[in-house]
C-alpha cells in the first residue's frame, strides 16, 4: 500500500520542495496524518518502507501510532522513496516550474529542470525499490503468499479492501511525484491488471496530501532471485479518511 505524506507549508503556498527541501508537516498535515493513521488503524502492517524526508517520516509515525497492530513495527527509511527532484526549481512557485517548461516548449508534468531528475530516473529509482521489497519482504516471510503493497486511493469501499487472503501487507510512504511514476511503471510497463470502470485519468492523476492506494503483487523464484508474476490495481488516490477534515474548515 502506497501512502502520501501530508502537507507542509510548502504545499500549501504552491512551492516545490523535491528533495533538497526538507520540511516538516503543517498543522493541516498534522491532522491529515491523524486521519489517514485512523482509517488504516485496523490493518496489519507486516513491514514499513518510509522515505527518508521528514514529510514522510512523520506521516508514517502517526499511521503506526493509531494502528492497534503494529506499535511495535521498525520503519526502514529508504532513500529510493525520496521525492522526485526538481533541481534549480525546488524552494520556488510552482508557477516558475510551468514558465521553464513553456520556454522549453515542453509539458510541466515531462519537464526536466536544471539539475532535476527525469521521469526515467525516478522510474529506475523505484524499480531499485521494488527489488529492494522483493528480496526485504520475501527474507522476513518466505514464499508463502502474494505480498501487498501500498500506494494512493481511489473512492468508496473500506480500509481492507483487496486483502482478503492476502497475509503479508507492506506499507509504503512516500511522495505525490514519485508516487505517479511508480503507479505509470506498474500499470503500463508492468501491465498491472485494473479495477473494473477506472479512468486512466483517475489513475495517474496528482495523488492527495495522505492519499492511499493498494496493489497486490504476487512473487515468483527464479535463478536471478524473486520476480513479479502478477499484480493488481485495488484502487489509487482514496481520500475518504479526508471528508471529514474537509467539512471542518
Amino acid at each position: 500500500m502506497f501512502s502520501h505524506s501530508g502537507e507542509t507549508l510548502y504545499n500549501r503556498e504552491k512551492l516545490l520542495q523535491g528533495q533538497g527541501v526538507d520540511t516538516a508537516l503543517s498543522e493541516t498535515g498534522v491532522q491529515q496524518g491523524e486521519a489517514v493513521g485512523r482509517y488504516l488503524k485496523d490493518i496489519t502492517f507486516n513491514n514499513v518502507f518510509v522515505s527518508n524526508l521528514q514529510r514522510a517520516v512523520q506521516t508514517a509515525e502517526m499511521i503506526l501510532k493509531n494502528n492497534t497492530h503494529c506499535s511495535g513495527t521498525e520503519m526502514v527509511l529508504e532513500p529510493l522513496l525520496r521525492e522526485r527532484g526538481f533541481g534549480i526549481a525546488e524552494g520556488r512557485p510552482k508557477e516558475d516550474l510551468k514558465n521553464m517548461a513553456n520556454a522549453a516548449g515542453q509539458s510541466c508534468r515531462h519537464y526536466t529542470p536544471p539539475g532535476g531528475e527525469t521521469l526515467d530516473q525516478v522510474k529506475l529509482r523505484f524499480k531499485k525499490f521494488l527489488k529492494v521489497l522483493f528480496t526485504q519482504m520475501l527474507d522476513a516471510h518466505g514464499w508463502s503468499a502474494p505480498d501487498d503493497a501500498a500506494l494512493d486511493v481511489a473512492s468508496g469501499g473500506s480500509a481492507d479492501d483487496g486483502m482478503q487472503g492476502v497475509p503479508v501487507h507492506a506499507l509504503v510512504v512516500s511522495h505525490g511525484a514519485y508516487i505517479r511514476v511508480a503507479v505509470k511503471h506498474l500499470v503500463e510497463d508492468l501491465k498491472c491488471s485494473l479495477p473494473a470502470g477506472v479512468k486512466m485519468s483517475q489513475l495517474f492523476s496528482p495523488c492527495p496530501n495522505t492519499g492511499i492506494s493498494r496493489f497486490i503483487l504476487t512473487l515468483s523464484q527464479s535463478a536471478s532471485g524473486p520476480v513479479l508474476s502478477a499484480a493488481h490495481c485495488i484502487f489509487t488516490n482514496r481520500k475518504d479518511h479526508l471528508e471529514n477534515l474537509a467539512a471542518a474548515e
